[in-house]
């Protein structure tokens, strides 16, 4: 760390007097993200004397790394040919990403300094669905034909592969552009020159995806089967691109940053923290709140039917908010368990009675063994048994109840097409509070015979 913030200062001073040689020097053998955070610490007319002492494969690299606010200001300081230089070196995935994420005007000029193969590949895309296998590929791919021999194949990628995203996998396609089959360049190593691709290539088991699957599919075969790279195809089995490792890692990171956010009842956010005014902020998190402030009137509404049964026994208010904490934190840690199961793929809608059968059973012995604990401690507080005892079947009951209720919604969320974070332990929270209070007062009135339900 030490060395990185003297690396940042002396980068910084550098910059303020503009001088280009000893930066490019000093940034050749950094690696691409760390200038890229040295860019978002400096000041804007810094960013930009650093940013070109870069040469040009490394002003990309670096370029894709940058958050949207800082590539928005670089663009606006660029100048044309700059512009052009930069967003032809881009790969087509990252050019087309900043044409989401940037404002529209911006994007016009990215576009009029790009050149027409550029333009023409980030606009192809583009019109894949924001969420599909499409919108995520790159089209800068090695493609092999199976007549070709290994030596030929070499000297293909040699001429072409300079700006292809992935040498290690090579595709092979048939003249319509089918996949036919996989080949790597260990495979064409360990062969002889002569050797035909046709003949060496992996053409049984082809793992693909089309161009319309949800993206988050993708990340599941990367998970499951460790690839470098996954190829696109059509509805015809042509083949249109490739997703790479390094995208589908994005991609896994945006979705558990929209589970995280909607599991703290917060509409998601495409922003950095840093990069999103109050008032945004604002707007993304009082929506649920007040969807669950009104939610929550429903245990008002409880304890008002019930007020006969506290009138009666003051001492039964004590105990309600250790009822609705341990339910709303057993259901959260249900909840929280199988939605992170759905989302790596362990847990299915198949799966659903195993696991109601599996979160009665472990709530059986958390709810047993927290209520045989509360009941003693209780009875040594107050020396009342009767209420002891009602508190301990109600803690009980509650436990079994958040549970149930924690496990099984997420899942319920999932066969209904709605995203199983939204089942998280806001929501779960407000469903137990009610319950356990329907519970506590209703055993109350059995047990201790007051009040009347």
């Amino acid at each position: 760390m030490p060395e990185i913030t003297e690396t940042l200062e002396k980068i910084k001073s550098l910059a303020e007097s503009k001088n280009i040689r000893e930066l490019r020097a000093i940034t050749e053998d950094m690696n691409d993200a760390d200038i890229a955070d040295a860019i978002e610490q400096l000041e804007p007319e810094e960013r930009v004397v650093l940013f070109r002492a870069l040469s040009r494969d490394m002003a990309a690299e670096v370029f894709a790394h940058l958050i949207p606010d800082t590539k928005e200001a670089l663009v606006s300081q660029l100048t044309a040919p700059e512009l052009g230089r930069i967003v032809d070196e881009l790969f087509l995935d990252d050019a087309a990403d900043l044409a989401e994420e940037l404002p529209a005007d911006v994007v016009n000029r990215i576009l009029a300094n790009a050149s027409p193969e550029t333009r023409r590949g980030i606009n192809q895309l583009l019109q894949y669905q924001e969420d599909s296998a499409g919108s995520i590929m790159t089209t800068e791919y090695i493609s092999l034909r199976p007549d070709m021999n290994v030596e030929e194949s070499f000297r293909h990628i040699r001429e072409v592969g300079t700006d292809k995203e992935t040498l290690y996998t090579c595709y092979v396609t048939d003249p319509k552009g089918i996949l036919i089959g996989v080949v790597t360049v260990r495979t064409m190593l360990l062969s002889q020159y002569a050797d035909k691709i046709g003949d060496i290539m992996t053409d049984s088991n082809l793992i693909t995806v089309n161009t319309n699957d949800d993206r988050e599919k993708v990340t599941e075969i990367f998970q499951k089967y460790d690839f470098m790279a996954v190829p696109v195809v059509d509805s015809l089995n042509h083949l249109v691109g490739i997703v790479t490792v390094d995208d589908a890692m994005e991609v896994l990171e945006e979705e558990s940053t929209e589970d995280f956010h909607k599991m703290a009842a917060m509409l998601p956010m495409d922003e950095p923290y840093l990069s999103m005014g109050v008032g945004e902020l604002a707007r993304k998190r009082v929506i649920w709140l007040m969807v669950l402030m009104i939610s929550a009137t429903l245990s008002g509404s409880i304890l008002n039917h019930y007020q006969s049964v506290f009138a009666a026994l003051p001492a039964l208010i004590a105990s309600i908010p250790m009822l609705m904490d341990t339910g709303g934190n057993a259901g959260s840690q249900s909840s929280t368990l199988v939605i992170r199961g759905i989302a790596v793929g362990e847990l299915k809608l198949r799966d659903a009675f195993t696991v109601l059968f599996k979160e009665i059973r472990v709530s059986l012995i958390v709810g047993g063994g927290l209520a045989f604990v509360n009941f003693f401690y209780k009875y040594a507080m107050s020396g009342d048994w009767l209420l002891s005892l009602t508190v301990g079947i109600s803690l009980f009951a509650t436990v079994i109840f958040a549970q149930t209720v924690g496990g099984m919604l997420p899942l319920l969320a999932k066969s209904l097409g709605f995203d199983p974070a939204l089942m998280a332990a806001p929501i779960v929270t407000t469903i137990v509070d009610a319950g356990s209070l329907t519970m506590y007062f209703a055993v109350a009135s059995q047990i201790m015979n007051v009040g009347s339900v």
